[in-house]
Formats: structure tokens, sequence, C-alpha cells
């Protein structure tokens, strides 16, 4: 994968900050990486509040106030959860959107209804909130960064189509 994702976390920083818009971040799966790659960015601190690295289910609901009983039902890899966790980052980060990261990296914890590499996504707004679940190819690392390129990808667009 050769897209440099330091230039999609400027592109991402000049939108925000052509827009007055303010971002947050819930982060499993990646492990804080889309957080890191952002404050990378010189004067991030002028449009991206913070993250929540959550890597258990004791941290989505203690940071985020993610329900446990939705944890349980849907397990930690849902849609449900995904969007319980941005809600909880765009509401305890106070943010103008916020965008969550939950998934399976791998090599183990997999299984039929769930392989390794599913990751599922939320981006919340003061409007409502999207869904999406992608499945990876690849290692550990090949998951985590094409999870990290997806979720910048996805917030540039979400912020270009603000301004």
């Amino acid at each position: 994968m050769g897209i440099n994702l330091y230039v999609l976390c400027k592109q991402l920083g000049e939108l925000c900050a052509a827009g007055g818009v303010r971002i947050a971040l819930a982060e499993s799966c990646t492990g804080g990486r889309v957080s890191s790659l952002i404050t990378d960015v010189a004067g991030s601190s002028a449009w991206f509040n913070g993250g929540a690295v959550v890597y258990t289910n004791a941290a989505k609901t203690a940071l985020l106030g993610v329900d446990a009983e939705l944890i349980v039902e849907h397990g930690a890899v849902s849609e449900l959860v995904a969007k319980a966790m941005a809600q909880g980052a765009l509401r305890h980060l106070q943010a103008d959107f916020a965008l969550s990261i939950t998934g399976i990296a791998g090599p183990s914890g997999g299984s039929a209804a769930k392989p390794v590499g599913q990751v599922c996504f939320a981006l919340a707004d003061h409007k409502g909130v999207d869904v999406k679940t992608m499945l990876f190819t690849g290692g550990r690392e090949n998951i985590r960064r094409s999870a990290a390129l997806f979720a910048l990808e996805w917030m540039i667009l979400h912020c270009a189509n603000m301004n």
C-alpha cells in the first residue's frame, strides 16, 4: 500500500481548519494508530480534540459509555457497538464529528460469523450516525493499516461534505 497516510492527515487537517471543524476518535483494533497519525501533523490540536483507545470491552464502557449489555448481545465487533463508540466519543470529546473503529486484526479471534479482517466503523455527528463494515485481507499489520486508511478517507469525505 503506497498511499502516504501523512498526506491524508494533512488533507483532513486543512479541511477541518477551513470549516472550523473539530474531530475525535474512538479506536479499538487500531490501538490509537489513527490518532497518532493525525498528531504527526503540526498544529493538529486546532482541529483534533483527541482520541480514546478502548481496546477492552471494559474500556469501551468506562470511557465512552457503551452499554455493557450491547457488547454482550452483539459483540464488540458490531455496527451497533461501533455506533455507540462514535456517539460516546462525540459526546465525551466534544467534537463536531467522531469516528470509531472496532474489529478483528488477527491472527486469531475470528469466527465464521466474524472473520479476521472484519472491521466496523461508525461516523457520528450532531445530525446522526453512519456505520460501515469492511473486510480487509492480509496479516495483522495490513488489516490495521487498511483500517486506518479507510478511516482517514471516510473522515476526509465527511469533512469535505460539511464545508
